[in-house]
């Protein structure tokens, strides 16, 4: 696995159950023994936990040294 525990990482789908956009960007907090799994923390920037997600590498990215991070508004898909 090409990630390591603590990664910035951005987010390659939407996951609408948790407010989550394509690009948003989450912090990697555990890779699980089987190497096909990582766990990733999503926060607003006062740094409230949005979601943990368990996810597969495939379903996030590096961030490249050319992009630009952008703010929006979270809106939680709960309530």
């Amino acid at each position: 696995m090409r990630f390591k525990e603590l990664d910035t990482v951005v987010l390659t789908h939407d996951v609408p159950e948790h407010g989550l956009k394509a690009g948003d960007i989450g912090a990697i907090v555990h890779i699980h023994a089987d190497g096909e799994t990582v766990e990733v923390e999503f926060v607003t920037a006062e740094g409230r936990t949005i979601a943990v997600l368990t996810l597969k590498p495939e379903n996030i990215r590096s961030i490249t040294d050319r992009e630009i991070l952008h703010v929006r508004e979270y809106a939680s898909a709960l309530g």
